[in-house]
């Protein structure tokens, strides 16, 4: 029997998450969002989550402070947070980049502070 979970995602009707984020296409074991344009300020709280992520920044540039490590993302660059490290983002200026998360960040609440 065939696969018939192929789904499409319209980036201009995904539902945004409580921190700016915009979910996209989301499978089983893996999905994607989208930071879009975020903002230079104060850096975001520190949080460990319940899955692993891996980005490619688009545009701007920001800091990703893992584990007492810190890494400056720029356009080009792509960085991996593993699963229940502690870790925050400064923006330093307007920031675009992808995400894919493993297990999907939206579902069960892992997502929530």
């Amino acid at each position: 029997m065939s696969d018939t979970t192929v789904t499409k995602i319209d980036g201009a009707f995904s539902p945004k998450g409580e921190d700016g984020e915009k979910y996209l296409a989301s499978g089983k074991t893996v999905s994607m969002r989208l930071w879009e344009n975020e903002q230079p300020g104060d850096s975001k709280p520190e949080v460990r989550r319940e899955y692993e992520t891996v980005g490619y920044v688009i545009s701007g540039r920001a800091e990703l402070h893992v584990e007492g490590q810190m890494v400056l993302l720029v356009p080009g660059n792509s960085y991996v947070v593993p699963k229940g490290a502690s870790h925050t983002y400064k923006i330093l200026e307007p920031f675009t980049a992808v995400e894919a998360t493993a297990p999907p960040a939206q579902v069960k609440g892992r997502d929530e502070g």
